[in-house]
């Protein structure tokens, strides 16, 4: 079970290299792979998901003979094929590299990666370095995929086999939660990062090791390019760097959302089974799957020698061994083997940096793959040695050690969290295996009760006489409901965390003006929760705001949402999706932002789930409704506040108005004079600019603005403002 990919091409990139392509997306595939087939061209014509709209994946997967598709993979985990032949005559090892490569790219600064839509098949993840050789375990599950059809998507089937893998050697899981849905496409909103190199290419990680992990740019987690973790061999390849390679381990996997308990539970639960494979040549390996041969039919690194470079000749992460003596079973052995020997810096015949026990027994070495009549030493990566080496985690694996029970509940445990992290709320989970503890990870809330109507219109009214304005009322309504991230399906309006920490003291969140709701709110609502209520307030808000506007649109509600409670809440996961900037509020925090204040925008309104038009019907509507951060001016063009009215687009489109970068606002603020008589009129930020300036923003913005537009302007706010409000609510899908 190869740790990393460091010694194979991952394709090459044709570029030289500012780092700058595509500030927020970074480098395309089109940009790593330049001959490929550019199918996104036909995405207008119509979506890439063949199973069409009306496909209930939920349903089919409920449908699924589940103990048959269990037994099926079992099966194939001893069912070894010449092709590309099983080390120990067991698939085991390769499945939990898979499941653990597909789950492993999950982040929590932004959500994104991880298992949740089988990614894992597409470029730029099916040719990172990092994931070497994981085409073929793939293509030894399509067989099963066949057979059960669409009753259990490829993102499902990727981890339930990690899974089956574990059981099938003897070690612990925890359960499996089914609903991963595919998709057909890659998902081209995700930062991979910018530089024009793979890992072990000349490229040093991604931070600066006078300044620690500060450094490491936006949402990413991995130290280097086409990696999931951190390189094994140390940093930038360095075997000396102790201090470093404990470094990187921790902050990369608190990124994904584990704890160092977790970590050495995952690392040493992963490599108790299976090997490295270094046994080879490198330089005779063909390109990357997005880089490889036509006539390969999606194989990459496929080897010019004789022999193929399969089974005992195969070339992956470079090293070469086995961590345990007992492979493909569930031990002991991977604690003792690291505690209780020295060992020396040695070369893999692929030339990668490992480490080998000073004079190991005989029993204690691992069997050959490929005969096991011949013992051959076991090895440990620089990223292992780090378990002993670092105090910490030297502290935690002797613990595991001398505990094993304790051991596998931390791996199943972990294994579960890695694996699972990025399907939001347990209401998701499907099948029968589902566990019935509550996790905090995972975000419980207590289960609602549906407001009657009579209770609806007695809170609407005692709302409608409080002393809460309009924009109190929407300003709290969306710091609750716009937490949302489709990309791990976390946050939300349901559970009320607005009012618990960490969220009730978010700068963006206007702390005092927020208490002061909350606590006018619990005053107000009777018997309905406190996430119904802060809802139903947007509702009053946007009522009022509509009749005094001369308008008329019917504002939906739908209540039944609980409200959590702070020991359900896990103030250091909550932390970090506090946002450094918020174009919806027109908020920008203290801190330096390495993009461009309207990127932020876009990749919010991403994470939110909107479209172009959702996007910005309702930053237009945010801005007349007085939803700015702090009773902030800009971009608030109306002399008709809080009324919902187009008057943003049709202020900001008024070509009287001449606009200039405001002084010492390094770009951030401009104001408006009047063309005539050099009156200031207005003043914006980039956020509310970049709707005159960008051709594609603006020719949305003017339907708005133009004659008949009003009207079209507040049914399509109220649509994507119950959207927003209604995002996390998994029971009205």
């Amino acid at each position: 079970m190869d740790v990393a990919k460091g010694s194979i091409d991952g394709g090459g990139c044709p570029m030289g290299g500012d780092g700058g392509v595509r500030a927020l997306l970074g480098r395309t595939n089109k940009d790593w792979w330049p001959e490929m087939l550019a199918t996104e061209i036909l995405t207008p014509n119509g979506p890439s998901n063949p199973m069409g709209e009306d496909f209930d994946y939920a349903e089919a997967f409920k449908a699924l003979d589940y103990q048959a598709l269990k037994d099926d993979l079992t099966a194939l985990m001893t069912d070894s094929q010449p092709w590309w032949p099983a080390d120990y005559g067991h698939y085991g090892p390769f499945f939990i590299r898979m499941a653990w490569h597909a789950a492993g790219t999950y982040r929590t600064a932004d959500g994104r990666g991880g298992a949740n839509s089988g990614q894992q098949r597409f470029a730029p993840l099916d040719s990172w370095p990092d994931n070497g050789n994981l085409d073929k375990a793939r293509r030894l599950l399509w067989p099963i995929k066949q057979k059960y059809g669409q009753n259990i998507s490829w993102a499902d089937l990727f981890i339930l086999a990690g899974n089956v893998a574990i059981e099938s050697m003897g070690g612990p899981t925890f359960g499996f939660g089914g609903g991963r849905a595919d998709v057909y496409e890659p998902e081209r909103d995700i930062y991979w990062g910018s530089e024009d190199k793979w890992v072990n290419q000349g490229v040093q990680t991604r931070i600066d090791p006078t300044h620690g992990f500060e450094q490491l740019e936006g949402p990413l987690a991995a130290i280097q390019m086409g990696l999931i973790y951190v390189n094994p061999e140390g940093p930038g390849g360095n075997p000396h760097d102790d201090e470093g390679m404990a470094r990187d381990i921790k902050e990369t996997f608190a990124r994904m959302a584990m704890d160092h308990e977790e970590t050495v539970a995952l690392t040493a639960g992963g490599h108790t089974f299976g090997k490295c494979h270094g046994n080879g040549d490198p330089s005779t390996l063909g390109g990357a799957p997005a880089a490889g041969d036509l006539a390969a039919q999606g194989f990459g690194w496929v080897s010019g020698e004789e022999h193929g470079g399969i089974g005992e000749h195969t070339v992956t992460s470079g090293l070469e061994g086995a961590w345990t003596n007992t492979p493909k079973q569930w031990s002991e052995n991977y604690f003792r083997l690291l505690l209780d020997y020295d060992y020396e810096l040695v070369k893999s015949p692929a030339g990668a940096n490992q480490w080998q026990p000073i004079d190991q027994k005989p029993e204690d070495m691992a069997p050959a793959a490929w005969d096991p009549s011949i013992r051959v030493p076991t090895m440990m990566t620089t990223a292992d040695m780090a378990l002993k080496r670092d105090p910490e985690f030297r502290k935690i694996s002797e613990k595991f050690r001398n505990d094993h029970e304790a051991f596998k509940d931390a791996f199943a445990r972990a294994w579960f969290k890695l694996t699972h992290r990025d399907m939001g709320p347990k209401v998701r989970y499907l099948g029968p295996e589902v566990p019935e503890e509550d996790l905090i990870w995972q975000d419980p809330v207590p289960a609602g009760t549906m407001p009657s109507d009579s209770l609806v219109s007695e809170v609407k009214a005692r709302i409608r006489a409080s002393d809460l304005t309009v924009s109190q009322l929407v300003k709290t309504a969306w710091a609750s409901a716009s937490t949302y991230r489709k990309s791990d399906h976390r946050g939300g309006a349901n559970g009320a965390r607005v009012a618990l920490a960490p969220q009730k003291d978010w700068d963006v969140n206007e702390p005092a003006m927020l208490a002061k709701v909350i606590d006018t709110l619990n005053g107000l609502r009777g018997d309905m929760s406190l996430a119904d209520a802060i809802v139903l307030g947007g509702v009053v808000a946007l009522e009022k705001a509509i009749g005094d506007a001369g308008a008329s649109c019917d504002v939906p509600f739908t209540g039944g949402r609980g409200d959590a409670t702070q020991d359900q809440t896990d103030v250091d996961s909550f932390a970090v999706m506090e946002p450094e900037a918020d174009a919806f509020r027109n908020y920008v925090g203290k801190k330096k932002l390495l993009v461009k204040t309207e990127e932020m925008m876009i990749d919010r309104a991403s994470l939110l789930g909107l479209s172009v038009p959702e996007m910005i019907v309702l930053i237009g509507g945010l801005r007349v409704l007085g939803a700015n951060h702090g009773e902030r001016g800009h971009g608030h063009f109306t002399k008709r506040s809080g009324q919902l009215t187009n008057d943003f687009f049709v202020n900001l489109y008024d070509m009287t108005n001449v606009w200039k970068e405001s002084e010492g606002s390094n770009g951030e603020e401009y104001v408006a004079t009047d063309r005539k008589n050099g009156g200031k009129t207005w003043e914006a930020t980039r956020a509310d600019l970049i709707f005159g300036s960008n051709s594609e923003l603006r020719a949305v913005g003017e339907v708005y603005a133009e004659k008949g537009g009003d009207e079209k302007f507040v049914r399509d706010f109220v649509k994507a403002w119950t959207k927003v409000m209604n995002a996390d609510r998994f029971d009205l899908a």
